[in-house]
């Protein structure tokens, strides 16, 4: 884990699971396995480790689950390490511009199980250094707390109300790419 590519390799070495559990970075090194939230966290983790700003970042959803990501910034660009339960809601380059840039390349491939595009919002990025007091990286209980703080911090719209209406289901090719390696309960 030498850089944001090596923490989304650890991350897509172990297996995605389904439990609603938010463990802090240690306890996933103990058990590992991730969910969302609790990859994003240790990519957070892992990310302030190798010297960048320990930011996360949420995308919010509508009929479907937010989707939580480290972001991180190379030469002024935006990227993220992420763990997903899809298959092309992870890793992304740092070539974007702006965080708005950065989740559009999430748009497309961003679906609930009925075929419905569901991303809608996005957060500015959290520093979890504001949870440092708690021990967030290595505490032996769940941080709860994190997850809470996201839920209540405004976002940003990414459509239009017109733009949402005429949204098309997505077709049989992208569900069935998007599914490689998909756990159901």
């Amino acid at each position: 884990m030498k850089d944001p590519n090596g923490v989304q390799s650890f991350l897509n070495s172990l297996p995605y699971h389904l439990a609603l559990t938010c463990w802090s970075p240690r306890k996933i090194l103990r058990e590992r396995t991730v969910h969302c939230l609790e990859g994003a966290i240790f990519a957070v983790a892992a990310l302030r480790v190798l010297g960048f700003p320990p930011l996360l970042w949420d995308l919010e959803a509508e009929r479907d689950t937010d989707h939580v990501l480290a972001v991180f910034k190379v030469d002024g660009c935006w990227g993220a390490v992420a763990a997903s339960n899809f298959a092309g809601c992870r890793y992304r380059e740092p070539v974007y511009r702006s965080l708005r840039e950065l989740a559009m390349s999430y748009f497309n491939l961003y679906f609930n199980l009925a075929r419905q595009r569901s991303l809608r919002r996005y957060s500015r990025p959290v520093n979890l250094a504001r949870f440092d007091h708690l021990n967030w990286m290595t505490s032996e209980d769940e941080v709860w707390y994190i997850a809470e703080y996201l839920c209540d911090i405004p976002h940003r719209p990414l459509l239009t109300p017109k733009q949402e209406k005429s949204l098309r289901a997505v077709d049989e090719r992208l569900y069935e790419a998007e599914l490689v390696g998909h756990r159901r309960k």
